[in-house]
This record gives C-alpha cells, sequence and structure tokens, in this order.
C-alpha cells in the first residue's frame, strides 16, 4: 500500500522529549476527519493482516509490541482496534500482573524473557517489564538507585533480544488527567463497561504527577534506536489507533519479509480423484 498524502507522522522519542511537550490532542497531522481516519485504518488492518502472514510463514523475524499508559489510557482499545482481523496464531497478547511469590524469588525480567517472541510470532505487551520502574518507583517500593539499576538492565535485555533478531516497538499512549476523568466517569454510567471500574483506579489516580516523572523517566532512559519510544496523543481514540498502526505496518514493511519457497518443486506434483 503506497503511503497516503493525508498519513500520520509519529516521531520517535528521544532523551530530551519531554511528555509534557506532546498535545494529548493532536492529529499528529493528519488533516481528514474520524471517518476518513477509519478508512485508512481499515487498510493498515489489511496489509497488516497480510505482512503478518507473512512473517509467521518466513518463519525468521520475531516483533514485540509494548504498550504502557495510566490507568483508561486505551491498551486494551489498541489491541481490538490495531490487530483487527490478524491471523490469532500469529499473535499472543501478554499481560503482567502483579508478581507472584515464585516470581519475585527471581530477577525482575525472569518471567518476562520467557513470554518474548518466538520466530514468525508477533507479542503484545498490555503492560510489561516497565512496571518494575513505574507503579514500584510511584509507591516507593524501589528506590532512585534500584530504578536506575533497572533501567539500565532493560536496555540491556532489549539490546540482546534485538540482536537475536526481535524488533521492539514500545508505545505510550499519552491522555490527559481530565480525559481520564470523562473516562472513568463513562464506565460508571454504562452498564456493560462498569465491571472494568477499580475503585483502587481512584486512589492511583493521586498519583498522577508521580507517574508522569516515572514515565518521562523511564521513557529518557529507555527509547533506543534497537527499541524505541513513541509518544502517542491518545484522547482521540481514532488517532491513537491510527498512529500505531501506522508505525507497526511501517516496520513490518521495512523488514522485506518474503514466503518461503516451497521444500520440493510443485509443478509435478498430482492430486488423485
Amino acid at each position: 500500500m503506497a503511503k497516503s498524502k493525508n498519513a500520520i507522522t509519529m516521531p520517535v522519542a528521544t532523551r530530551t522529549t519531554t511528555i509534557k511537550s506532546i498535545d494529548c490532542n493532536s492529529t499528529l497531522g493528519f488533516k481528514g476527519d474520524k471517518a476518513a481516519a477509519q478508512v485508512l485504518l481499515t487498510a493498515l488492518n489489511a496489509e497488516m493482516a497480510e505482512l503478518q502472514n507473512t512473517l509467521y510463514a518466513e518463519h525468521k523475524h520475531k516483533v514485540l509490541v509494548v504498550l504502557q499508559a495510566m490507568d483508561t489510557g486505551g491498551k486494551d482499545g489498541v489491541i481490538r482496534k490495531v490487530f483487527s482481523g490478524i491471523n490469532p496464531q500469529g499473535v499472543k497478547v501478554i499481560s503482567f500482573k502483579a508478581p507472584t511469590s515464585v516470581e519475585l524469588d527471581h530477577d525482575f525480567l525472569w518471567r518476562v524473557h520467557a513470554a518474548v517472541p518466538a520466530k514468525g510470532d508477533i507479542v503484545v505487551f498490555n503492560r510489561s517489564h516497565y512496571e518494575d520502574v513505574l507503579i514500584t518507583r510511584v509507591h516507593k517500593w524501589i528506590d532512585d538507585k534500584t530504578a536506575a539499576k533497572r533501567m539500565r538492565q532493560i536496555n540491556n535485555f532489549e539490546s540482546m533480544l534485538a540482536e537475536e533478531g526481535t524488533t521492539i516497538l514500545k508505545f505510550f499512549l499519552h491522555i490527559s488527567k481530565d480525559e481520564q476523568k470523562i473516562r472513568l466517569r463513562s464506565r460508571l454510567d454504562d452498564p456493560t463497561r462498569a465491571w472494568k471500574f477499580n475503585p483502587l483506579d481512584l486512589e492511583e489516580r493521586k498519583y498522577w504527577d508521580a507517574y508522569q516523572a516515572a514515565f518521562q523517566d523511564a521513557i529518557s532512559h529507555t527509547s533506543t534506536a534497537h527499541a524505541p519510544w513513541y509518544i502517542v496523543p491518545a484522547n482521540r481514540k481514532w488517532v491513537r489507533d491510527l498512529a500505531i498502526s501506522t508505525v507497526i505496518v511501517e516496520k513490518l514493511r521495512s523488514l522485506k519479509l518474503k514466503y518461503p519457497e516451497p521444500a520440493e518443486h510443485l509443478d509435478a506434483v498430482e492430486i488423485e480423484d
């Protein structure tokens, strides 16, 4: 698919990129409306499905997508919208909950390493190893020295994955505090979504500024050439979905994926009646 003249522009975060400098309501240069974005997103979904099929068949590359956000940031929505129509055989979604006692007896990356993609796979982390330098830091379960050590270890870990053929794309879904309030209220008011409301989200909301600072530090220290962070304006869900789809499709294109040659010449194969 040729790149649309009305496409999204999604820059990589650098050490000097600040979350505050990114407008949560930005359309990232997209000139159309929500309807026009949906047309483009549908086309990207179709192309991603074909690229994923080739990725799976070629059995050479691995793709890891990391999603991080504040509560109600839209991680589940991204998984539904961005990966719509993708063959589930080649895509896995992993959610890291509070570590078990066994996991706590190991290093913090122990449980993560077992979940990274194998050849031919796309794996999506719905929350990730970054929780170990986010919630743990906000609640003072670790100190700044430990956080700095863990971020260095994350860089080394991701560097190793990249050297072993894993393409890593990390997305911070950037919403405003006002937008979070609207979404929490919407959950309460919708009987089909009220089950998603957790009173603990209101407690975590009190730490908004501390979380923003922790995200900023993590992004600044771990956005690298081999494992870049993207700060995605996410107040508009359609912009969020279009931006992430664009980045993933462009990266998959760059891998120059090819279907493998058949094991034998098939022109002489006959199928009996």
